[in-house]
């Protein structure tokens, strides 16, 4: 399994398209896409945000370009899942997004995938152990758990006024923090980023460099 934990992209600019296109080439080059749009509170298919996320991928060399209803029948979602090379979860509001992937049981079908998965901002929070939130009015960060499919906490749209509440959050369980437009690429228990990525542990901040690999073993999780 391949996954990639996108920090956030602004589908307009496409400034993460070359992130993109590694995943895709992952994938098979010319993949089958299946897309989780699930992270609005209201969405349907007329939803304006779907027609752009479908050209951007066909431009970007996608086969096919599937949408996951939640309010289809499970059985559905789960042959979609199985027929695609890629699944992508989108952002949005991560809370609604996880609580949506648990009642339908997609967690347990994404754990048994064993092709590509990009997360993009709620989506990356939601494929981990636990996602670091940041309220847009008050600037507080919450923690909220995930499905757990990769076993560390993250925090996406980093940026450097984070720092102080992520070192103290830090000394309790290790975190990572990816910056929008780049990308923490997970093959089995091997990490490597892409663009601007940070491991802070212990307190501690460290900028993750290409290239970088090494083991969840390697983490302290206490």
């Amino acid at each position: 399994m391949i996954q990639y934990l996108l920090g956030g992209e602004n589908i307009v600019r496409r400034d993460a398209r070359e992130i993109n296109v590694r995943a895709f080439l992952d994938a098979g080059g010319a993949p089958d896409v299946l897309v989780f749009s699930w992270a609005r509170a209201s969405f349907d298919r007329s939803y304006k945000r779907r027609k752009r996320v479908f050209d951007y991928f066909r431009s970007l060399g996608a086969d096919s370009v599937e949408f996951a209803d939640y309010s289809s029948p499970t059985d559905e979602i789960a042959m979609k899942i199985e027929l695609s090379d890629l699944v992508y979860l989108t952002g949005g509001i991560p809370s609604v997004l996880i609580n949506r992937l648990k009642t339908r049981g997609v967690d347990r079908m994404l754990s048994k995938y064993r092709g590509v998965i990009v997360g993009r901002s709620a989506g990356t929070l939601a494929l981990c152990k636990k996602g670091l939130v940041t309220d847009r009015n008050s600037y507080a960060i919450s923690v909220i758990d995930g499905i757990g499919l990769i076993d560390f906490v993250a925090k996406v749209h980093y940026i450097p006024s984070d720092d102080r509440i992520l070192r103290r959050l830090s000394c309790e369980i290790p975190l990572f923090a990816i910056s929008s437009a780049s990308a923490i690429l997970r093959a089995n228990d091997d990490m490597s980023v892409i663009g601007e990525a940070y491991l802070f542990q212990k307190g501690e901040k460290k900028r993750l460099t290409t290239p970088f690999s090494f083991g969840l073993a390697d983490l302290d999780y206490g």
